[in-house]
């Protein structure tokens, strides 16, 4: 126990059960949701340091309180680091989250009520590209695309056609559930002829691209959104990285539009963050993450579950699991019974209730963390299907799978 856990236990012996709690969870199961990582331990170190005490409102040189000389650094390191390691011209890393860094790019290049182009949500969007449950679809009027019928990949030539009548603001590529690489030049190319500005939500993608696995949307896009803790192993957070000349409207849309004090503990977190991206160990990581994804959506299809788009090119799998007779929300909660953790999802041309979902939407950034390895996926597919075949309500044989899992040693 560290002197901080100590701290902590001494003072609230009942959050410090609750984390300790957590952090038994974790090492019991199987974290195979695709939205988190493993913050590493410098990471962490960073997010509890001194750091969180400053108050730095503004930006390094022009902030409106006093004492931030040496925060001006750590910002300043944070950016000259984001910057290299994506190849940018601009980097923003106040950003307290990533749909926040989302919002800055709709303020920063939009008014309300103008049109954009964004992916369908059931067809593997998010929230904040449009949908009329967010600010962004209530602000803006959203035309949205979607995946073929028969690959379940992005349709090009519809998007096209649509972004030639309608003439959107911005064209959104990128989502939560889409399993695909994207044609990034071929958005390039759909942009530039109507006139507008290219945004690619890499929220799940650029950790890859960093890692060599994937290309980056950097070179392409007029602006990428960026979260800190999906496939990169760095705190809750978002950045925003873009072309010079798009750099103050969007520096204006984080501070004042959006924000105000920057959070300076998590830009160091950023800092560390991006220094350790850049290393052949993360590289390494990377490769591994879409290796063991490739793999486990493989073995699954191998034992009767369907894969969405045939595949998957991420760190992100998704299939469909009604060939086992249950829904997306009873497979969940079946696999959870058992110690592994993933979400319930649509397809994109799923007839089900949005509340069931036909599949289960998996990712293996933190499982890789914690050991996972792709020569394992037989056995992880193995013991998926023997707990979504497995009722509620047999915990005896949901107990013992749990173990078995606890056996893998990838927490």
């Amino acid at each position: 126990m560290t002197d901080a856990d100590e701290a902590l236990a001494a003072a609230d012996p009942t959050l410090s059960g609750l984390i300790g709690r957590e952090s038994a969870r974790r090492r019991a199961g199987l974290q195979l949701l695709a939205a988190e990582s493993c913050a590493t331990p410098a990471v962490r170190a960073a997010m509890g340091s001194v750091l969180s005490d400053k108050y730095a409102e503004g930006y390094p040189g022009r902030r409106f309180h006093g004492g931030c000389e040496v925060v001006d650094e750590v910002e300043e390191l944070a950016l000259g680091r984001a910057r290299e390691l994506f190849g940018a011209e601009y980097a923003n890393v106040q950003p307290l989250s990533w749909v926040l860094a989302n919002l800055a790019v709709l303020a920063a290049f939009a008014k309300p009520g103008d049109p954009l182009l964004s992916l369908s949500l059931q067809h593997g969007g998010h929230q904040s590209h449009g949908s009329r449950a967010n600010s962004s679809g209530r602000w803006f009027t959203v035309t949205n695309y979607g995946v073929r019928r028969d690959t379940e990949q992005v349709d090009y030539d519809k998007l096209a056609e649509l972004a030639m009548i309608h003439r959107p603001r911005i064209i959104v590529a990128g989502g939560t559930a889409y399993t695909r690489t994207w044609d990034l030049a071929r958005l390039r190319v759909i942009a530039d002829e109507a006139g507008c500005i290219l945004w690619v939500d890499a929220a799940h993608l650029a950790g890859l691209s960093a890692g060599g696995v994937l290309t980056s949307p950097v070179p392409y896009a007029d602006v990428v959104t960026v979260a800190t803790n999906k496939v990169i192993r760095g705190p809750r957070g978002g950045l925003l990285l873009a072309r010079a000349e798009h750099g103050a409207a969007l520096d204006r849309a984080v501070y004042p539009f959006l924000q105000g004090a920057p959070a300076m503990h998590a830009i160091g977190a950023k800092a560390v963050a991006f220094a350790e991206t850049a290393t052949p160990a993360y590289r390494d990581y990377a490769s591994q993450v879409a290796a063991t994804a490739s793999g486990l959506v493989g073995a699954l299809a191998e034992r009767g579950l369907r894969p969405v788009s045939g595949g998957t090119d991420t760190h992100l799998g998704i299939v469909e699991v009604g060939s086992l007779g249950v829904s997306g929300r009873e497979a969940t909660d079946r696999l959870a019974a058992s110690g592994i953790i993933v979400d319930k999802a649509v397809t994109p041309f799923d007839t089900a209730p949005v509340a069931a979902g036909s599949a289960i939407r998996f990712g293996t950034a933190a499982a890789v963390s914690g050991g996972l390895r792709a020569e394992q996926t037989t056995a992880v597919a193995d013991l998926m299907i023997a707990a979504m075949t497995t009722p509620r309500s047999d915990q005896a044989r949901h107990d013992a799978l749990a173990r078995d899992v606890a056996a893998l040693g990838a927490q």
